[in-house]
């Protein structure tokens, strides 16, 4: 009888055991009114759920017994709860409207997670980033000058990045890598709150305007495995993310005053809040800076405006307004024996560029279930960019003649949707992304003569017969593109992808073909009529994949096949000293990495990859001999010609490594910060199979060897304090490999290092930050240019301080 009493008891617990593969319960607020679509969230196996009209929820088969739960909603305090099946099945969740003061644990796991390198998750609000090579900056946790967008303190932890530093006032960013030229951005798909910024991302992708950092929550970047979801870019994706509103007070109003060198003054000003319920965000910037060089002047005005509307539970839209326009002198470029003599001096003084820029977006976000999300983002743009001088070669004097003039209008308007479904493979949460976007973008591209004075008048001597082009070039683009997250176990994931790409791009319009002797006199005066229209489409896919020994230990690979469409705007661009090829052929390539990231011994965080970059029909620039119209066509003359000059193939490694030197050091207080970090990027990058044997087995232009970086960051309560030393490897400016020109706009730009010290204080409502940029005052450059703002050499600035006070109320 005892033995059978104890079969029963076993197979009760057997049977009890088996049945608790549930969890439920209901969430409701303080005075416990049911909340309905209160987010419930289980991280450890990604899945959740959503709470219905009566606050009820429920998880079926769920295969873990124990396990931390996130319940969260709008204007109510989030709680993480411990949930162990074998003694509780239903649970009764009671949120309390957020007060600003969250669970010191949680706030002290988020800032050391925010302090850490990070990346993005697996699946993160409307995308997927599983096994891609990514990095996320919180931009608040870094000390660097916030007013000037230091580029290379804010992108230090992000490996194998080139800088452009030919901007010291940080209105426009250049950045790239892997062979890529940083050239506004060019060759990444530039975002702020998920879409595009650039001028055209499709015929003309250079992005003019870039953020204030001090509005910017976090920078997101995905490197060419972004590709499938956001473009065909071979650089990836850069996102910046902004700040919003308060939660739980209506107004909240921070300002910043920051004053520097060299006339630096800049004026942040921000509100933000939640009104009944919708949450706002907006700014006001003003920035003028007389720059490091002579004849450099410029003067900005920004402002923003976004608003979160929740017309339900379960949808809500965003819409959003940004403006910014400036007006900067240009002192051109300098050869490299005027470098050497004084990197400050300026042959120019008759140089401006002028921007205006409005961004417009819609967002509609659709919580259809608690596994089905659906998201429309409606974006246009309507923009100019005026860039008014002399564009002869740096070593030609300016006589004051006629400046040349180049005037762009662009008109664009798009809409990108994205559906993402949460399900289960068998027993393994998966997830799939379906995308549509549509892109319709209108460039006036116009050149002719300005006037010979010397201020910004843009204006054309003669509007109605340019001396140089005038064009409309209308581009469509329609795109269909899909991910999966298959989930084979709690360890391994697979992420197959493609995206098809339908493109046109056309061009109407005229361009002037004029040559002159010796003397100056016109010999050859003929307009041009152009009506053309290049339609193509074409299908392309990636793979990656991800192994995760644990939570916050994994390796990575992926493969993603990248494109690059050619436009009519490539070709029909004056530059005075450059000659495109009519032939241009659109780019293709791949991308692939293979890495590791994570944590080991409890102080080192790291993510180090191996990547490969394949190029082929590349554009460059290469010397070519062709019959000079100034002597008849009767001798030669040697031009810079750009065109499909090679493949190329690029390897590299990429390593960030970061030391908690308080565990290292074994330093109980909770007072103390202190890490230390290197970033270390090696690269060896090759053209082949070249037409041109003067380019086969030269090294691809732009792609130091050697990019490191290495910084030390302390806090003590609430001071902090950042000295970071940066170190680029020389490089060449163009395929040819040249040395020295006498134009300077190819050539070697040596190798230089940067020490940068940062310091910061809060106290109460008010912040107190200074820093000393380039301690050292090394004069380097990072940029030769061949047209706008040179010709020539761009110096980059010498040594510079910064003082900001800021007030949040």
């Amino acid at each position: 009888m005892k033995v059978n009493l104890t079969i029963l008891m076993c197979l009760f617990a057997l049977i009890t055991f088996g049945q608790n593969t549930s969890w439920s319960g209901q969430v409701a607020d303080e005075d416990g009114v049911p909340l309905l679509g209160a987010s419930i969230f289980i991280a450890a196996i990604e899945k959740g759920e959503r709470s219905n009209a009566a606050g009820n929820f429920e998880f079926k088969n769920l295969k873990l017994q124990q396990f931390k739960a996130e319940v969260s909603y709008l204007g109510k305090e989030s709680q993480i709860l411990n949930i162990d099946l074998s003694k509780i099945q239903t649970s009764t969740i009671s949120l309390k409207t957020d007060t600003n003061t969250l669970d010191a644990v949680i706030v002290n796991e988020n800032k050391k997670s925010k302090e850490g390198l990070n990346r993005l998750k697996a699946v993160e609000d409307m995308a997927i980033y599983a096994s891609k090579k990514s990095e996320l900056i919180y931009v608040d946790k870094i000390n660097f000058n916030k007013a000037a967008n230091t580029s290379r303190q804010v992108y230090a932890k992000v490996s194998g990045l080139n800088i452009w530093e030919s901007d010291g006032a940080g209105v426009q960013l250049g950045i790239g890598g892997r062979g890529l030229s940083p050239n506004r951005n060019s060759n990444f798909n530039t975002r702020q709150n998920g879409y595009d910024i650039s001028a055209d991302p499709l015929g003309y992708p250079e992005s003019y305007y870039s953020p204030p950092l001090e509005a910017i929550e976090r920078i997101e970047i995905v490197r060419g495995a972004a590709s499938l979801q956001y473009g065909t870019q071979f650089g990836g994706m850069l996102n910046f993310k902004f700040k919003e509103g308060s939660m739980t007070k209506k107004v909240v109003l921070s300002s910043r005053q920051t004053v520097g060198s060299f006339g630096l003054f800049n004026s942040f000003n921000s509100l933000g809040g939640t009104i009944g319920k919708i949450n706002y965000y907006g700014y006001v910037q003003y920035k003028r800076s007389d720059g490091w060089r002579l004849n450099s002047n410029i003067e900005q005005r920004s402002g923003h405006l976004s608003m979160n509307i929740p017309l339900n539970s379960s949808i809500s839209i965003h819409p959003e307004f940004t403006h910014t326009n400036y007006l900067a002198q240009q002192p051109g470029g300098l050869t490299d024996a005027e470098f050497e003599i004084d990197p400050r001096q300026s042959n120019r003084s008759r140089n401006w560029f002028k921007v205006n820029w409005n961004l417009f977006a819609l967002n509609l976000d659709y919580k259809v279930s608690p596994k089905l999300r659906f998201n429309s983002q409606f974006f246009a743009l309507a923009a100019s960019r005026d860039a008014l001088g002399n564009l002869d070669p740096i070593n030609v004097i300016d006589f004051g003649l006629n400046r040349d003039y180049l005037s762009d209008e662009f008109n664009n308007w798009g809409n990108e949707s994205r559906l993402l479904f949460r399900y289960n493979l068998k027993t393994n949460p998966s997830t799939l992304l379906l995308g549509f976007r549509y892109y319709n973008g209108r460039t006036l591209r116009k050149q002719g003569e300005g006037d010979e004075g010397n201020g910004p008048n843009f204006e054309y001597l003669n509007p109605s017969n340019l001396e140089g082009s005038d064009f409309r070039l209308p581009n469509t683009n329609v795109a269909l593109f899909a991910e999966n997250v298959w989930n084979i176990n709690s360890k391994w994931s697979i992420t197959p992808g493609f995206r098809y790409e339908s493109i046109k791009t056309s061009t109407n319009g005229y361009y002037r073909n004029i040559a002159k002797d010796l003397a100056g006199n016109i010999i050859l005066d003929e307009r041009i009529e152009e009506a053309k229209t290049n339609p193509r489409s074409f299908l392309f896919f990636g793979m990656g994949t991800s192994y995760k020994f644990k939570e916050d230990l994994e390796i990575y690979a992926n493969f993603s096949q990248n494109y690059r469409a050619i436009t009519f705007n490539d070709i029909r661009v004056n530059v005075g000293s450059l000659v495109v090829d009519e032939n241009l052929k659109d780019e293709k390539g791949f991308n692939l990495d293979v890495g590791g990231r994570g944590k080991l011994f409890d102080f080192l965080e790291f993510d180090v990859s191996l990547y490969h970059l394949a190029y082929k029909d590349r554009i460059g620039v290469i010397f070519k001999r062709e019959p000079n119209p100034a002597f008849n066509n009767l001798v030669d003359r040697i031009i810079r010609f750009r065109s499909n000059i090679a493949d190329a193939n690029i390897f590299g490694l990429e390593s960030v490594l970061q030391f908690d030197l308080k565990k290292i050091l074994d330093i109980k207080s909770e007072k103390i910060g202190m890490n230390i970090f290197t970033n270390l990027s090696l690269t060896s990058a090759y053209y082949n199979e070249s037409e041109n044997a003067a380019v086969e087995g030269n090294e691809v232009e732009l792609v130091p060897r050697v990019i490191f970086k290495t910084g030390l960051n302390f806090n003590h309560k609430k001071v902090r304090i950042s000295t970071q030393y940066s170190y680029t490897g020389f490089q060449f400016s163009d395929a040819s490999n040249a040395i020295v020109t006498s134009t300077a706009i190819e050539g070697i730009i040596p190798a230089y290092g940067i020490f940068d010290l940062s310091m910061s204080y809060t106290k109460n409502i008010f912040q107190f930050e200074f820093g000393l940029n380039n301690i050292l005052d090394t004069r380097y450059f990072t940029r030769r240019a061949s047209g706008y703002p040179g010709p020539g050499i761009i110096p980059s600035d010498g040594r510079s301080f910064y003082f900001t006070l800021g007030i949040n109320l």
